[in-house]
């Protein structure tokens, strides 16, 4: 009996991996289709995100049902409670691609992104995906050190995500209001992007030694 519940928690974790590769996928493709106003990509997008719902969905109907079926206490517990928050933050990271990849969309035929703030923004889909990849393998391998290193790569993304603010801010831009939201709320989804798969890595953390590492943790 314990061995099939064991099993099936393994399956949860395998779950969050799938989960954690779909949305770096969606990032890049996302980016693309932003970057060269790729029309066929951006839908190919949007549909995606609805198959990560469904995962989640099903992963979350899983994880209750073995709570219920198991009662599970101590650390199977703490695995079944942070998967549940953990699956809650992929989802939302495929809503922030489907964002990114609906103002590629809507922008269509132009490209949304003007030209002198296109490296910054591959510059934060490049970065994005480096942190969720790092995220997902922590999950994978429960591994506390890069959980703690994702910490220093989100200060990147921050970083970037000033630089956009700097660029929107001076008394040179000329791309009017529209063009000005559009940046911003961009900017945004990359941001939360990060902040999601730092959510993650915290997770981790505690799932393994059952409290959060404070910020001023030192490396492993």
């Amino acid at each position: 009996m314990r061995t099939a519940f064991h099993e099936e928690l393994d399956a949860i974790q395998a779950t969050l991996v799938t989960m954690g590769e779909m949305v770096a996928v969606a990032v890049v493709r996302s980016t693309e289709a932003l970057l060269k106003a790729d029309i066929k990509l951006a839908e190919s997008v949007i549909a995606d995100d609805e198959k990560l719902d469904t995962i989640q969905h099903d992963l979350e109907a899983r994880a209750i049902n073995l709570m219920a079926r198991q009662q599970p206490v101590a650390q199977d517990l703490r695995i079944l409670v942070t998967s549940l928050r953990m699956s809650a933050d992929l989802e939302r990271m495929g809503d922030l691609c489907h964002h990114v990849a609906k103002l590629a969309r809507m922008r269509y035929p132009n490209v949304s992104v003007p030209a002198e703030l296109i490296p910054t923004i591959e510059e934060m889909g490049a970065t994005a995906v480096k942190i969720i990849n790092k995220s997902t393998h922590v999950v994978k391998t429960q591994d506390l050190q890069a959980a703690i290193e994702i910490e220093t790569d989100d200060d990147e993304m921050d970083k970037l995500h000033r630089a956009l603010f700097v660029a929107l801010l001076d008394d040179s831009w000329s791309h009017g209001i529209e063009t000005a939201i559009d940046m911003t709320l961009l900017g945004r989804y990359y941001e939360r992007c990060a902040d999601h798969a730092v959510s993650i890595a915290r997770r981790v953390y505690f799932l393994v030694k059952g409290e959060y590492a404070s910020e001023s943790q030192p490396a492993l």
